[in-house]
């Protein structure tokens, strides 16, 4: 039996860290006229020598009195590959470089920490330091070989940090967890502006599902919003735009402004958000259409990125040869494409993304009644839980870890064990999300008491740790579903703490705002959530 899903768990993929990633890894910059790919290689010189990030290499560079060149990359990005091919192949880059620099290269996808600090630089983002760690320039996205090499020797000459580097300003938290009746017309005036009502769907320079704009909407369509109801559904018909016909899946985004020029990666965080909304969807509106999309994604999921024993890969490349863009290949049929081979699949198993998916799979399962989706899920927790749980009820991110726990691990299985226990009503699922809540609660509380941080330590060379906006909503609409769930008055704490994060103006302001709206939302409900969820028999 078909079940129907309202109030939700607090489960979040598409921060966008995600979005903002969207908008930048596209490459905006091109080659003095002429495409990047199109750009002579020249590759000359001395290889870059690439080192983990570390304090060592902040010691060391002090020690020769070199910067140190941070490359934050997505191992699926297409301009991360063409950064490679092109920039740091040319000789002159390489030389100066060597001669001045200690380069580092992170997979943002592998650092959580690193990442959120510098989420709003997308992929690649490329950040210099001095020998002490303070940042002197940081840019976005693509940088062609003269662009570099201009910047690389400004910086020897000049180091002053630049207009990229501003100092953080000191925020005056909220003395409440109600956000400010002000406040709250500006962000909900915020996401009026973000519908984009001539080509559909919230955002306007790329074209994605915005998981929170569009699950606010359906909120907003539950209470009478016809409006909302209407924007939901078209932006749902112009997704399956940018699904593969082929494999099943979604592509990441569309560029241009429209929904016809679609780049190929595929991320494991973008199939559980873009399952969900459908399930949610197909809860909803009873549109058959919507499971059929959301069946699409599982079939890609199942037959490319999920490992042997079910547990869930985080991506699968854009490019089939790096740097060379994929839009001939994904207009081949299965045979064709086959025929030249696969894109590369990163067959890391992170806790987080696996947490994204399998909650998904729970709620396509509640939405379906189809037992298979809960094999999918249940088997994944099981693995998960058997090779990434930590002591007390967190989780690690990989089988070995540089740095961490962090916070959206543990968050994302939270999450995910509150959505089986929704969809199947089993106990041992409330215990493990009741755990996961311990362990947030005891790790990760800003001292403050406004909000969550981002990792229980700070990351190596940083002084401090912070608070993520995206990572606080989503642990808000975790602790509070668990609230309701349980009336656990440590689940009631963290979602006040959250709140009063969520509630101070510098916060709820910033760009994006379907997610602030839904914590909004749900936090200020009075139904018990139990009574909002009918479980799937």
């Amino acid at each position: 039996m078909a079940a129907r899903l309202q109030d939700r768990d607090g489960f979040r993929v598409s921060r966008f860290a995600l979005i903002f990633l969207l908008l930048f890894c596209s490459g905006f910059v091109s080659v003095q006229g002429q495409s990047p790919e199109s750009a002579a290689v020249a590759g000359g010189g001395t290889p870059i020598h690439w080192m983990a990030w570390s304090d060592d290499v902040f010691a060391q560079a002090r020690a020769e009195h070199k910067f140190v060149l941070l490359d934050l990359e997505a191992v699926w990005c297409h301009w991360c590959h063409v950064m490679d091919a092109v920039t740091y192949a040319d000789p002159d880059v390489r030389k100066e470089m060597q001669s001045k620099y200690l380069a580092i290269k992170v997979d943002q996808d592998s650092r959580p920490d690193i990442s959120n600090r510098y989420e709003d630089y997308g992929w690649p983002a490329t950040v210099v330091f001095d020998g002490e760690g303070k940042e002197i320039v940081k840019r976005q996205g693509y940088l062609p070989p003269k662009p570099m090499l201009s910047m690389l020797e400004a910086i020897v000459e000049d180091p002053t940090p630049g207009p990229s580097v501003v100092a953080e300003q000191p925020i005056a938290y909220a003395s409440s967890s109600r956000i400010a009746p002000a406040v709250l017309a500006r962000v909900r005036s915020a996401y009026e502006a973000q519908y984009d009502k001539k080509a559909g769907g919230w955002g306007f320079s790329h074209k994605f599902l915005d998981a929170d704009s569009a699950e606010y909407a359906m909120a907003l369509a539950r209470d009478g919003d016809a409006t909302a109801a209407r924007r939901v559904r078209d932006t749902l018909r112009l997704e399956q735009k940018i699904q593969d016909p082929v494999w099943g899946g979604a592509y990441q985004y569309s560029a241009g402004g429209d929904w016809d020029e679609p780049h190929f990666e595929k991320l494991i965080s973008i199939q559980a958000q873009v399952m969900r909304i459908y399930a949610l969807a197909y809860a909803q509106f009873h549109d058959a259409e919507y499971a059929r999309v959301a069946g699409r994604v599982d079939d890609y999921v199942q037959g490319f990125l999920t490992s042997p024993e079910g547990a869930f890969y985080v991506s699968q490349d854009a490019d089939l040869v790096e740097g060379e863009h994929g839009g001939e290949y994904f207009k081949l049929d299965d045979a064709g494409r086959r025929a030249q081979g696969i894109p590369r699949v990163d067959q890391h198993i992170y806790a987080r993304e696996n947490g994204w998916m399998i909650a998904s799979l729970a709620d396509l399962y509640a939405a379906s009644g189809d037992r298979k989706y809960l094999d999918e899920a249940e088997r994944a927790a099981e693995w998960v839980t058997a090779r990434r749980a930590l002591s007390g009820g967190g989780f690690s991110h990989d089988e070995h870890d540089a740095a961490g726990p962090y916070l959206d691990d543990t968050l994302a299985m939270g999450q995910a064990y509150l959505a089986l226990y929704h969809a199947t009503g089993e106990k041992r699922w409330l215990d493990h999300a009741a755990a996961v809540l311990t362990f947030v609660a005891d790790n990760f509380a800003a001292r403050n008491g406004a909000g969550y941080l981002t990792s229980k330590e700070p990351t190596d060379h940083f002084s401090h740790v912070f608070a993520e906006r995206d990572e606080n909503i989503g642990l808000a609409r975790f602790a509070n579903s668990l609230y309701r769930e349980t009336g656990d008055a440590k689940a009631r704490a963290v979602t006040e703490q959250t709140m009063r994060y969520l509630a101070t103006p510098a916060i709820a302001t910033r760009p994006l705002s379907g997610g602030e709206l839904l914590a909004v939302y749900e936090t200020t409900q009075t139904a018990p959530h139990g009574a909002a969820v009918a479980r799937a028999k």
